[in-house]
């Protein structure tokens, strides 16, 4: 700093004089250097020197979360300067989180032109879809591209960050469901009257137990994964669909299926909120609950222990099996674009034990997969012009005489799948021509490859439908 004309720069670089005046400048003595008055933060802004006291239940902290680039410029030097002056260290892990990179696979920078301004995917998609979006990135400290793409409007365009809202809705729509189906409820404890439930019960102590030590581990991409099958594939397309049944029943039937949905519902998004706090506190509001807090940010904590009783591996195993069977029926239908109201004979091939197991849920699986004829037994043989799927351990055979041309089918099953051979060239070639990859981008590289990708599945499932055929 000049005294004489007032200049200042606060670069690294020491100077004996003015470079404007030529008169000597001094430092000021009231700032710190950068890293070094930030190595003192764990414990100066604790009271330290003046009231140590104050950092008796601050200090040391859980966790530093930051990127791998300042691990010399502060986090060693935080640590030394913690053990110096206080003889502690400053925080007990260290997080070093992965860098987000552009779509391409380059640094984000303002010179670029390749940022991603997060306010407005916040503005398109959500903030909870944003924050669940960059979670599933989360992969150790590997470097992820993110998927933002900027339109020529100056919005940004994120697939990812879509399905993670399309997630979110799902969220809100099964608690809508459970919600409109509270008529009469009364509080009271859950109750296992179903082989559902407790299938359910023990996906949801595994979920507990799943989650809270990826979140004490760091490893939140694999609790996203978690939070999302549970939600999506076990409670929202199968418990939601299999409680119908008692919720139509008799009234204390119906009172236990109401209690179960909304235990398995609160403590789902207690599990959930860390991850998508905005739509689970907006829900949480809404539902019945024991009123142990004022909100959904303050209350308990699941504790993996106290749902320990739940787990029943036999439970899992028996509606696994009435699940794939379900899916199975319900994916011939699909495939060959058969009407619901279709009668589709099915018999299923399976072990001894899995046959008692199936048995024991027929009825269930004639209403869901929408039968008449159910035939379950372990030496089953595949009927005359039927689709076999193979899925949990058993074969399903869904009879399809009279529902479809067998002839029409295959030729246009041959069809597509010469268009598709022909497509596969088409891309295989292109990207094994040195000229193309020499002067495409690389974004336009990795679309084809993907599509490529996708043709090649596409390849064969066309294959496996025709090799399906009688």
């Amino acid at each position: 700093y000049c005294d004489a004309c007032g200049w200042e720069d606060a670069s690294l670089e020491d100077v004996d004089a003015c470079p404007h005046c030529g008169a000597e400048v001094r430092q000021d003595e009231d700032v710190l250097d950068t890293w070094f008055s930030s190595q003192l933060w764990t414990f100066a802004t604790q009271g330290w020197p003046d009231d140590p006291s104050l950092m008796q239940g601050h200090h040391p902290t859980k966790v530093l979360v930051t990127a791998r680039d300042i691990i010399a410029l502060w986090v060693a030097r935080m640590i030394m300067s913690s053990l110096y002056f206080t003889d502690e260290i400053p925080f007990e892990d260290v997080f070093i989180y992965a860098t987000i990179l552009a779509k391409d696979g380059s640094r984000m920078s303002k010179s670029k032109g390749n940022g991603v301004d997060p306010m407005q995917l916040i503005e398109t998609y959500g903030a909870d879809a944003m924050r669940f979006n960059l979670l599933t990135l989360v992969t150790g400290t590997q470097d992820v591209r993110f998927d933002a793409e900027k339109l020529e409007d100056g919005t940004f365009e994120s697939p990812r960050t879509e399905a993670a809202r399309g997630f979110v809705t799902k969220i809100w729509n099964a608690s809508r469901f459970v919600q409109m189906n509270l008529e009469g409820f009364t509080p009271g404890a859950p109750e296992i009257r179903t082989s559902a439930d407790a299938w359910m019960f023990s996906h949801l102590a595994k979920l507990v137990r799943s989650v809270t030590s990826g979140i004490e581990e760091y490893r939140f991409g694999d609790v996203a994964h978690d939070l999302y099958e549970f939600f999506w594939n076990e409670f929202c397309d199968w418990y939601i669909e299999l409680s119908r049944v008692s919720l139509k029943g008799a009234p204390d039937e119906r009172l236990a299926a109401q209690r179960n949905l909304v235990f398995v519902l609160d403590n789902a998004l207690r599990l959930l909120h860390p991850a998508m706090p905005f739509v689970t506190e907006a829900i949480w509001e809404k539902m019945p609950h024991a009123g142990d807090a004022p909100a959904l940010i303050v209350a308990q904590w699941p504790e993996a222990s106290d749902f320990a009783q739940w787990i029943d591996e036999d439970a899992e195993r028996s509606v696994s099996l009435l699940c794939a069977v379900v899916g199975a029926v319900r994916s011939t239908r699909a495939r060959y674009k058969l009407s619901p109201k279709a009668d589709v004979p099915v018999t299923v091939k399976a072990s001894e034990q899995d046959v008692r197991a199936l048995i024991a849920q027929s009825e269930l699986i004639t209403s869901l997969a929408r039968v008449t004829e159910l035939s379950i037994s372990a030496d089953a043989s595949r009927p005359a012009e039927s689709s076999a799927v193979v899925g949990g351990g058993c074969e399903v055979y869904c009879g399809l005489s009279g529902l479809i041309d067998f002839d029409a089918e295959r030729a246009r099953l041959e069809k597509d799948a010469a268009v598709c051979a022909k497509d596969v060239a088409k891309f295989e070639k292109k990207l094994s021509n040195p000229g193309f990859l020499a002067k495409a981008a690389p974004e336009i590289i990795e679309k084809d490859r993907a599509r490529l990708a996708e043709l090649k599945a596409k390849a064969e499932l066309i294959e496996a439908q025709i090799a399906d055929l009688p």
